[in-house]
């Protein structure tokens, strides 16, 4: 093993493979900062270059390119409050709220710093699994599979927001959105209302990108002003180094969960994320700043996010089982090359192993110090009025959106997803347990019903030694959560659900709304058959009783006041109306936005909007909004012609 080790630092360090490497982490890390982007684009953009050199160089920029890019997508997600990829939500969370208030070096030096430390810890775990982690992998069959993403679901329990059982049912939301499509369990097709786009299901960073994305634009828009309230930069670069130092045992617990969720099938680094953060929320003591700017919920998530990657690399290598879809873009580079990957792979080719674990190392070191250098330009940002960054954001999130499957269901997916993800917001219920429910619904549902199928006899399955122990994990947060209820009951139980006078609001239209919702969610899920209707019916039937349930408290003045999850004061508040009021201008600017590319195309309809939002929203001047167009024209054209990013096209198909 030492002798593998030093051959394949040998062959690493040449330096025309130190340079690929470089050009790979330079291509993740500003692939990273493009909203809604990710792994797989940054890998699926370095592959059509990686097949002229040697397998050792090839790994090194596309591994390169993967070990950084939940470093760089830190950028977007706490500076502009869209998710750079799926697996930086969190970071959305807790840094977009501290950015506001003015700590957004505080927040990008946790945050770099705990990537760098979670992707050193996956590299090391990446090393140690080598002889440890087949049999391990192999012991665990579907019942164990489905309690670990049980468990991960659970972890939405620490979620739930200011209600519980408004928490409880976004999460059922998010399990009905990922029961759309096709089932895992029986040939049906579920929730299309005869669409083919909604045949393949819902697309993850569509929903990240409109649940959040879209949403926290319009709410800056709405709210005015710069990003930040109130800008200190100069003592935060040194206070997130200090926090992370503080918060060491964080870092080491989430890359470890973010590590065993790589290394689990169907899992990912978006499932491992929210376990990390979930498990953040649920050991803390106080919980009171969760959602509106925890540095605590930024630093365990961070290091989860790059550990995740490593783990995603060992089913892939030893076992021929893509962890994550840019995972199976590499080990198709691989199989290009003539190396197959499965257990051989380790006597076989062991230096390659070895240089993908120095890869990983140095480009998790190299990622970070360069984001360390250029953040505090970036930084500055915040000091822009942010009517003047929002049109190439939102732009650059249409872009996104419409990669998925370049069809035009994609834009009105996007624009659906962040209606939806506004109302939630400035109606105080949370959104987190919703992205929870619909990452882990299609590997929950899975699991499940491979483990009844094997396992006629519940006895058979639910009495093995890991399911026991995984059901008690997850039994006892909930547990303990009961026990200090019971405690705190009484007086503080009368302070939170005050009695107040009920009158008609945006927020009862929301509960109505998602009552309508799982009302139908019911009455179609009683068609389905019976291996596709077990889990959209569960959800449905829930979520419906406990809708109807919010709805009456919500008449009887019994349910706590709702209003912004992120701003104090009640939805009644005058301003927060105003607020609704002007974003709701917004979202039909975006409406209208998605209208001209459906039109006229991309490029025309990019053109007019943004030189019509910087001079009717803006309040520019000519002289500077012809010029300011005619850049962010030109720069979405030069990134679709890097990236390789089909544009989309209209009816009327001017400049195609």
């Amino acid at each position: 093993m030492a002798e593998a080790v030093a051959a394949a630092l040998a062959l690493f360090l040449v330096p025309h493979r130190l340079g690929m490497m470089l050009l790979g982490i330079m291509a993740g890390l500003m692939v990273g900062v493009l909203p809604g982007m990710g792994g797989i684009v940054a890998v699926a953009v370095l592959l059509p270059f990686v097949v002229q050199l040697d397998v050792i160089s090839a790994l090194a920029m596309l591994t390169g390119a993967l070990a950084v890019v939940h470093t760089s997508d830190t950028i977007t997600s706490v500076l502009i409050g869209a998710p750079g990829s799926a697996a930086s939500v969190t970071t959305v969370m807790e840094g977009h709220p501290l950015a506001r208030q003015g700590q957004a070096a505080r927040v990008l030096a946790a945050a770099y710093l705990s990537s760098l430390i979670g992707g050193l810890i996956g590299a090391v775990g990446l090393t140690l699994s080598i002889p440890i982690a087949r049999p391990l992998v192999l012991a665990f069959g579907s019942p164990e599979l489905f309690m670990l993403t049980a468990l991960g679901v659970s972890f939405a329990g620490s979620l739930l927001g200011k209600e519980a059982r408004r928490g409880v049912i976004a999460g059922l939301l998010g399990l009905l959105l990922g029961a759309v499509g096709p089932s895992p369990a029986a040939a049906q097709l579920r929730f299309t209302f005869g669409q083919i786009y909604l045949m393949d299901g819902m697309d993850l960073a569509i929903v990240a990108l409109g649940i959040y994305g879209i949403a926290e634009t319009i709410g800056i828009l709405s709210r005015g002003g710069a990003i930040a309230e109130r800008i200190d930069l100069g003592q935060g670069w040194l206070q997130g180094l200090r926090d992370v130092v503080q918060h060491r045992w964080l870092v080491l617990r989430g890359a470890l969960i973010g590590m065993w969720a790589g290394i689990l099938p169907a899992i990912g680094a978006t499932a491992g994320t929210w376990m990390a953060y979930g498990h953040v929320v649920a050991t803390s003591k106080d919980r009171s700043r969760f959602g509106k700017g925890d540095i605590r919920g930024i630093i365990a998530p961070e290091a989860a996010n790059n550990s995740v990657e490593a783990g995603d690399l060992i089913p892939t290598l030893l076992f021929s089982v893509p962890g994550s879809a840019p995972a199976a873009m590499i080990m198709g580079a691989l199989l290009a090359y003539g190396v197959v990957p499965g257990p051989r792979i380790v006597q076989q080719h062991l230096d390659l192993i070895y240089a993908i674990v120095w890869t990983f190392a140095a480009a998790n070191i190299i990622g970070a110090a360069i984001m360390f250098l250029a953040s505090p330009l970036l930084a500055r940002l915040t000091y822009i009025p942010f009517t003047r960054v929002a049109p190439p954001v939102i732009l650059m999130m249409l872009l996104a959106a419409f990669q998925e499957t370049q069809h035009f269901g994609d834009l009105i997916a996007l624009l659906a997803l962040g209606v939806l993800g506004y109302a939630m917001k400035a109606t105080g219920w949370p959104r987190a347990p919703l992205l929870i429910g619909f990452v882990l619904a299609g590997p929950l549902e899975r699991y499940y019903w491979l483990t009844i199928n094997l396992y006629p006899d519940p006895r058979s399955w639910l009495l093995r030694p890991a399911v026991i122990v995984i059901g008690l994990l997850l039994v006892a947060p909930f547990a303990w959560s009961a026990v200090q209820a019971l405690r705190r009951r009484g007086a503080a139980v009368q302070s939170a659900l005050q009695r107040v006078r009920w009158k008609p609001s945006l927020g009862t239209v929301v509960s109505v709304g998602l009552l309508g919702i799982f009302a139908y969610a019911w009455l179609s899920a009683r068609g389905f058959l019976v291996g596709s209707s077990l889990m959209p019916l569960s959800a449905a039937v829930l979520g419906t009783v406990l809708c109807a349930v919010q709805v009456v408290q919500e008449a009887r003045g019994r349910s706590v006041p709702v209003g912004d999850e992120d701003e104090l004061g009640g939805a009644d508040d005058p301003s927060a109306r105003r607020g609704v009021q002007r974003a709701l201008g917004y979202l039909a600017g975006i409406a209208a936005c998605t209208g001209l590319i459906w039109l006229v195309g991309f490029r025309v309809a990019a053109a007019l909007w943004v030189l019509v939002f910087m001079l009717r929203v803006a309040r520019m001047r000519w002289t500077r909004a012809i010029p300011y167009t005619a850049a962010v024209v030109m720069a979405l054209e030069l990134l679709a012609g890097v990236l390789s990013v089909r544009l989309p096209q209209g009816l009327i198909g001017l400049f195609r």
